[in-house]
């Protein structure tokens, strides 16, 4: 990992660390095809370290960059909504956010549709214990169980991203499930400078898809398009930038097989500079859904959900307002 200084974390569940290990591993394996920067890790029993990054400020041109990497990322799939990463041990769990995870494999012919998954394990787990804790009232338990009801009843299935969808035809997937970050909240990319990720990315990292891979379905990256500077701490990415630029890198994940529009908008909750360029590097790389601009509140409401379980507070509301529109 080099000599940089290290953050060194400790198990806060038995086996936290490692799961995060595992994610962010799987994670990398599409950097070598243009993903997005991965932080590099070492773990042992109970603990794992990453290198120290340098915090940077995102720029335009690093936000669209961030956006095609993330495509790729996504495109890399996974056998089944809420998939836990390889190695899951079937008994950790994410954090304390207590979130459902399934085994890493596909687990029938006819494996669940966004909605049965994002109802059942993403939304209904958190609504009791928000009432029950007085966060939400009788009444909006009763609408947030609507949103559950219609989206087991598949009104809000949609497509993949284009990249997503293809990858996964070619893999002869029963279904397209994107390869998520799963807590991808603005705090959970850092902007890094591009000659620091250099000692550790490889080449590709960053880059967004490849054209001249064909055989791989992948649309190429636009041939060095510099990556600039971001907000916030950071990780580095590569661009033609040089040593003046900067790279998006994902940390801290809570990696998992979902919908791909779940990532994006969650990078909306809580504010991202320069979310527009991000979603247009995105929509350029692998063009969204139809739609996809009135299902963010929806998408968002897994992580408004969970911060209704740790926190309280005003998130009730906000999670309910969000709800109403999808009742």
């Amino acid at each position: 990992m080099s000599s940089r200084p290290v953050f060194r974390k400790q198990d806060d569940l038995p086996g936290a660390t490692r799961l995060e290990a595992q994610g962010l591993a799987w994670l990398a394996q599409a950097m070598a095809d243009g993903g997005a920067c991965v932080v590099p890790t070492r773990a042992g029993d109970g603990w794992l370290e990453e290198p120290r990054l340098t915090d940077s400020h995102i720029t335009p041109t690093a936000a669209e960059a961030f956006g095609r990497a993330l495509a790729v990322t996504h495109a890399a799939g996974a056998p089944a909504f809420g998939c836990a990463p390889p190695g899951w041990d079937g008994r950790t769990q994410m954090g304390r956010s207590n979130i459902r995870l399934r085994p890493h494999t596909v687990e029938s012919s006819t494996p669940r549709r966004w909605g049965e998954f994002y109802a059942a394990d993403r939304i209904a787990p958190y609504i009791r214990p928000g009432r029950d804790a007085g966060t939400l009232s009788a009444a909006d338990a009763a609408l947030l169980e609507r949103v559950c009801e219609r989206l087991a009843d598949g009104d809000f299935d949609s497509d993949q991203p284009e990249l997503t969808r293809r990858a996964a035809a070619e893999r002869g997937a029963a279904g397209a499930v994107a390869r998520t970050h799963g807590d991808l909240w603005t705090g959970n990319v850092l902007w890094v400078p591009t000659a620091e990720v250099a000692a550790w990315a490889p080449p590709a990292a960053g880059r967004g898809p490849q054209r001249d891979g064909a055989e791989h379905g992948h649309a190429t990256p636009r041939e060095a398009r510099p990556v600039s500077a971001d907000a916030h701490t950071g990780h580095k990415r590569h661009s033609d930038g040089g040593a003046g630029g900067v790279v998006g890198v994902l940390i801290d994940p809570l990696a998992q097989g979902a919908h791909a529009e779940t990532d994006l908008a969650a990078l909306g909750v809580f504010g991202q500079p320069y979310l527009e360029r991000i979603v247009a590097g995105y929509h350029e790389a692998s063009p969204l859904a139809d739609g996809w601009r009135e299902r963010v509140g929806l998408h968002q409401l897994h992580l408004l959900m969970i911060h209704v379980f740790l926190f309280g507070g005003g998130y009730g509301p906000q999670a309910v307002a969000v709800a109403r529109r999808y009742a």
